[in-house]
């Protein structure tokens, strides 16, 4: 199977909240649409540090992850961000990976929304078996 890339429209969720409270109006809250690699062999959602400069999501710690070669890097998590794709939605947080590198799509979030890859047309769908809702398991 080759590389499956999907539109994900990531959005700053703290502004979601301050836009429900008439904090801030709703065209203040920081969003953008992303073409992600979607990478289910990764746990996290992964940004760079322009998509988090551009929602400018809050640092909220740092903490390891083993790369593909084995190697374990320190990288800022930041969040919560809102994914969305099509009808689906999650709230998560992200690894800031360096400069403009490509940002991941994760199993945590996809898990959530309750997406696939679609092995024949190699994209990102949801789930047929619940297509106008996720569905997430409990046990």
């Amino acid at each position: 199977m080759g590389l499956v890339y999907a539109d994900i429209e990531l959005i700053n969720a703290d502004d979601i909240a301050l836009a429900k409270k008439y904090i801030i109006g709703e065209d203040e809250v920081k969003r953008m649409h992303v073409n992600m690699l979607v990478d289910s062999g990764a746990f996290m959602m992964a940004i760079n540090e322009s998509i988090q400069a551009q929602l400018q999501l809050p640092f909220k710690q740092k903490r390891k992850a083993q790369l593909a070669d084995g190697s374990v890097m320190e990288y800022d998590v930041v969040g919560p961000i809102e994914v969305r794709f099509k009808n689906r939605q999650a709230t998560c947080n992200a690894f800031v990976l360096k400069g403009d590198a490509e940002p991941l799509l994760g199993a945590i979030p996809m898990e959530e929304m309750d997406v696939l890859i679609h092995p024949n047309r190699q994209e990102l769908v949801v789930n047929p078996e619940h297509p106008y809702y996720a569905v997430l398991k409990m046990k």
